[in-house]
């Protein structure tokens, strides 16, 4: 998968980087894709609400070791 921009959050808890994840994307273009990597094991379930609640698709979600990825494409 091509990712647009990805951003680094790992050490940050809640709700830092959601934060950072919607600064970002309002930077970017419409369809393109942010791959988000999260150490905050609350990120999972904070990134399926933040989708929810402003329409970007939560295109995916894995975990790798101690590190949680998100990658959302903005509407």
């Amino acid at each position: 998968m091509q990712v647009d921009r990805e951003i680094d959050t790992r050490g940050l808890n809640c709700p830092l980087p959601i934060l950072k994840a919607k600064k970002s994307l309002n930077d970017m273009q419409s369809g393109q894709l942010l791959r988000v990597v999260a150490t905050d094991p609350g990120s999972v379930r904070d990134f399926q609400a933040f989708s929810r609640q402003t329409g970007n698709e939560l295109v995916e979600q894995q975990t790798s070791g101690s590190d949680y990825i998100h990658i959302l494409r903005r509407r």
